[in-house]
């Protein structure tokens, strides 16, 4: 199953690759196997719909990979089945209820307990500027 699984991630990976090229007009440039499989992919698109059309080129590319990467017997289905439908399981945003606010003192004991001032910014900077011009210093 974990070769099944690789050849048909790169089988899938591949064609859209090579899609591309050829939408872009580099299909000259493509391997002959790989413009093989556009040229049946292109035979297959006026039978069918675009999706089967690729379904079915993807199918042929996964089952020469498998066999190429050692697969025994023929390959086994690894379609992915489609996600089931997810119940909508999303809650409506609630803003936080706010937080009561202490009663206010006016001391300084009770401001300095209750709170860390942040340093002022002119302080941070002179103190950058002492380690850098300490820096230049010890490098002379």
């Amino acid at each position: 199953m974990l070769i099944a699984r690789r050849a048909d991630t790169r089988a899938r990976a591949d064609f859209a690759t090579w899609n591309m090229m050829a939408k872009l007009n580099g299909a000259s440039a493509l391997p002959p196997e790989a413009q093989e499989f556009l040229a049946s992919y292109r035979n297959l698109l006026t039978q069918m719909s675009e999706n089967e059309a690729s379904e079915a080129t993807i199918g042929a590319i996964y089952r020469a990979y498998y066999v190429e990467m050692g697969g025994a017997g023929s390959p086994p289905d690894v379609r992915t089945r489609p996600p089931e439908p997810a119940a909508d399981n999303v809650t409506a945003f609630r803003r936080p209820a706010p937080k009561p606010k202490k009663a206010a003192s006016f001391g300084a004991a009770a401001f300095a307990g209750s709170q860390k001032r942040p340093l002022p910014v002119a302080l941070i900077f002179a103190c950058l500027v002492v380690v850098y011009v300490g820096i230049r210093l010890y490098w002379r």
